[in-house]
């Protein structure tokens, strides 16, 4: 099998000299609680000239159990400098964008009177702060018009408000505010999205000059849909031509189908506004990500073939601006685009792809389709051209997201690479654990891929217990990158060996391995996870095979509440977070049914059968490895119940077991005290059963 070599973030000890005297000090190992407490960079944005970077850096406020968002600006001019953070931060901060002429930073804040968040602006010394929008509602993403004169932004509104949106908006949220009455009619769904239940309003565009005198201008009234799209689009779904004329936007139709329907489209409407046009609605799937090239003449967007199905393999797609015929472009790339950029010249686009457990950044010629591989390993979290060339911001399963400056003309960009970090220095006496990428044949005898981790502090001889993690998505990756909720490191410095596979249905490895997780939650994927196991414990001696546990969230954790029937004999314990217990209920409860309709095969009220083939509630009464439950009340992709129901059904057959329940979480567990909690939790719970006070009481 082939093998990358075993990489370290650190792999050498530092020296101190301690009173007169030389001291070899230790690393400490690197655990959830300094995880916890790192800066997180993200949002980077360099000038039109390259001179200057600017990029967001939260910092994490315990004791007001909190994130501080704060913006920091560096010259690329001169890599010695420091960065410095930008002192308008202290009033809140986020979202920055330059202007066409590099003198003015945007960010959206809500420090203005009222409370509202209105796009602010400042200078490259970022001591002074002026508001430049003063709407009544609160701005949620905004671009700066190429001509530098106005901006469009994005306003909740309520749509049926047509040609007075935003005063009619206004009006309507304050009689809702005066009525004591609580109870809300729904006519259709979705009725609740991820966290959120359904307001009536909708994410809308609107142009506003940056005169004295100017007035917000609609761009979408009237409209049956969110730009951005919930619950996570921001102004990645909209931007806008260089002559500053024309907008255009990425947003689904609603209607009553909505949370059945993939079918995002993209719109063309004059920036001055009037009807707006769907440019691909032939295309019944996702279109995605419109960006306009250099010289105006072309567009390029995301497009995915089959209706329902989010993931699908999202290749670009060239649009002639003036004729309007669409080719596609490197059909042949067996890789889904995610992140895509117009090169300078705008005779390539940049994007990043998941490739082969790696968030690469590729490089495609526009006339031929030739695609060029620009980052070795990790993940490519953002990334910037320049004059001089690429600056970026890159993490891995051993380092968050760090700020680099490319060496000019690099063949690899990442190689060799100057590393401007100066945030997160506690990294430099921590240890991590040393990793490696191994294959083996899995499912139907392909390749699958997966990844190891040594524990920190790594005695050779010496086995260790084990963390087997399974990812979410199920279309998704557990990879050469970092988490912040999931993080194989934290399991490392804790004393664990680490194991993760990336069985059928994950990303990055071809559209038909991903494809082959759909209506085989239960089977293909678990044959990969078995297989994985069975290879990575003949491969590695260290692992102890006697002393394991697997956790999983998400599609990880119905696979954790599956294998508790099927795959039981290895694991003294279970981690289960947010997983799919009842595959009905789930059908019936979920909000963004097009997703488990496409993986489960049809739908619950016509087809239940289909449900329970996989269906972990029918097996319960198999269950005996103790397992934590973990879940919250604001998950809406997979309600509450479905924890609820996993716990009383260990706890009905008197298997150990615990709930870990927070109210105010969604899918993901975000804030730092409950996220302090959920480690302290599941870390307790690993060292009762597999941890070294467990091996000792076996001894």
């Amino acid at each position: 099998m082939k093998t990358s070599f075993f990489r370290k973030l650190l792999p050498f000890a530092f020296t101190l000299v301690l009173m007169g005297g030389d001291a070899v000090a230790q690393l400490a190992p690197f655990t959830y609680n300094e995880m916890l407490m790192l800066d997180r960079i993200s949002g980077l944005s360099v000038d039109g000239s390259g001179h200057y970077a600017l990029f967001n850096v939260r910092a994490t406020d315990m004791e007001k159990n909190k994130g501080v968002s704060s913006l920091w600006l560096k010259d690329l001019s001169n890599h010695a400098s420091p960065e410095v953070r930008l002192g308008v931060s202290d009033g809140g901060a986020t979202g920055a964008q330059w202007s066409p002429d590099g003198q003015t930073i945007y960010f959206l804040s809500g420090r203005g009177e009222g409370g509202t968040t209105q796009v602010w602006k400042t200078d490259v010394a970022g001591t002074t702060a002026t508001q430049v929008t003063r709407v009544p509602l609160d701005i949620g993403a905004y671009r700066v018009t190429p001509d530098g004169k106005g901006l469009v932004i994005a306003l909740a509104v309520f749509p049926e408000c047509k040609g007075d949106e935003i005063a009619c908006t206004v009006k309507r949220n304050a009689e809702r505010a005066a009525d004591k009455s609580t109870g809300t009619v729904y006519t259709k769904v979705f009725v609740r999205h991820w966290d959120t239940w359904a307001d009536g309003t909708r994410n809308h565009l609107f142009y506003l000059g940056l005169g004295a005198d100017a007035q917000p201008v609609a761009l979408t009234d009237g409209y049956d849909g969110d730009v951005p799209s919930k619950p996570f689009g921001d102004e990645g779904d909209f931007c806008i031509s260089p002559d500053s004329k024309t907008v255009y936007f990425s947003a689904r139709e609603a209607g009553t189908r909505e949370p059945w329907s993939t079918n995002f489209d993209i719109y063309s409407v004059p920036i001055s506004g009037g009807v707006s046009m769907n440019l691909s609605a032939a295309n019944m799937a996702w279109d995605a990500s419109p960006r306009v090239s250099p010289n105006g003449r072309t567009l390029a967007y995301k497009a995915m073939k089959r209706p329902g199905f989010e993931a699908d393999r999202f290749e670009i797609q060239l649009r002639d601006i003036a004729t309007s015929k669409v080719t596609p472009l490197a059909t042949t790339w067996d890789r889904s685009v995610e992140d895509m950029q117009w090169s300078a010249d705008g005779k390539s686009i940049y994007v990043t792809a998941a490739d082969v457990g790696c968030q690469r950044l590729f490089r495609i010629d526009v006339k031929s389709g030739v695609v060029t591989t620009l980052s070795k390993d990790g993940h490519m979290d953002a990334f910037a051209e320049t004059p001089k060339g690429f600056v970026f911001l890159k993490s891995a399963l051993n380092s968050p997201a760090k700020f680099f400056a490319a060496k000019p003309k690099a063949t690899l960009i990442d190689v060799d690479a100057t590393d401007l970090t100066s945030v997160n220095r506690v990294l430099r006496r921590l240890e991590f654990g040393v990793y490696e990428q191994f294959s083996f044949p899995g499912w139907n005898n392909e390749t699958v891929h997966g990844y190891v981790v040594k524990p920190a502090g790594y005695v050779e001889g010496k086995k260790y217990p084990v963390a087997f993690l399974i990812h979410g998505g199920p279309q998704g990756s557990f990879g050469d990158g970092w988490s912040y909720r999931w993080n194989p490191s934290s399991y490392a410095g804790a004393g664990y060996a680490v194991v993760m596979i990336d069985f059928h249905g994950s990303t990055g490895y071809g559209q038909a391995f991903c494809d082959a997780i759909s209506t085989h939650w239960g089977d293909r994927p678990l044959e990969d996870l078995q297989k994985g196991w069975a290879y990575a414990l003949g491969k590695y001696p260290f692992l102890d095979g006697d002393r394991a546990a697997a956790l999983g969230a998400s599609y990880g954790g119905f696979m954790v509440n599956w294998i508790a029937s099927q795959w039981k004999q290895p694991w003294k314990c279970l981690v289960s977070h947010d997983g799919v217990f009842d595959a009905r209920s789930m059908g019936y409860s979920t909000e963004e049914m097009w997703f488990d309709e496409w993986d489960q095969g049809g739908s619950p009220f016509t087809e239940p059968a289909l449900f329970d083939k996989f269906n972990p509630a029918l097996h319960a009464k198999d269950w005996s490895v103790p397992m934590l439950i973990v879940h919250s009340d604001l998950d809406y992709r997979i309600p509450v119940e479905q924890g609820i129901g996993a716990f009383t059904a260990l706890q009905a057959k008197g298997v150990p077991s615990q709930f870990l329940r927070f109210p105010n979480e969604n899918h993901w567990v975000l804030k730092p005290l409950n996220s302090m909690q959920w480690h302290r939790t599941v870390f307790d719970w690993l060292n009762t059963y597999i941890g070294e006070g467990s091996a000792k009481e076996k001894r």
